[in-house]
């Protein structure tokens, strides 16, 4: 699974004009599924998320996470994470998990940033959003359960 986590101060979600949801400060999370990635991956990612320590401590060192500021995460699938453009101008799909085993992934990688405690808020699986969001930092980090966190 792959994942871009943005350290945000907001987000938000709207679809088709109107707002579906929100958070204040927290981690705005696009999350997408790759064929043959399981349910350890969606644990995993969940964890990593919930663990990231890039939140500033009393001394504006990036140390605390999202538990230890009480923050919210924004989850979002976004299966054009997989895409390959390295040939042509049009990327490529292959590589991204078919809908039903994504939303499954998705869902349990949803259900263990709940589980650990934090406020969880979603987009709509397989819908046209708009992703708004003010980008804290700039912080953005690439996460991916393939790759040696």
């Amino acid at each position: 699974m792959r994942a871009v986590v943005q350290r945000v101060s907001s987000a938000r979600v709207r679809i088709g004009g109107k707002e579906h949801t929100s958070i204040g400060r927290g981690l705005l999370v696009l999350v997408g599924v790759e064929k043959n990635d399981t349910e350890t991956d969606a644990a995993t990612l969940a964890k990593k998320v919930v663990e990231l320590r890039v939140f500033d401590d009393d001394h504006g060192r990036m140390n605390r996470s999202i538990l230890d500021v009480g923050g919210a995460v924004l989850a979002v699938s976004q299966f054009t994470l997989l895409g390959d453009s390295r040939k042509g101008r049009r990327p490529s799909f292959e590589k991204a998990a078919p809908p039903d085993e994504a939303r499954h992934l998705y869902d349990l990688f949803v259900a263990g940033i709940g589980q650990a405690g934090v406020e969880i808020s979603t987009g709509v699986f397989r819908e046209t959003m708009d992703v708004e969001l003010t980008n804290d930092g700039p912080v953005t980090l690439l996460l991916d359960t393939r790759k040696a966190f």
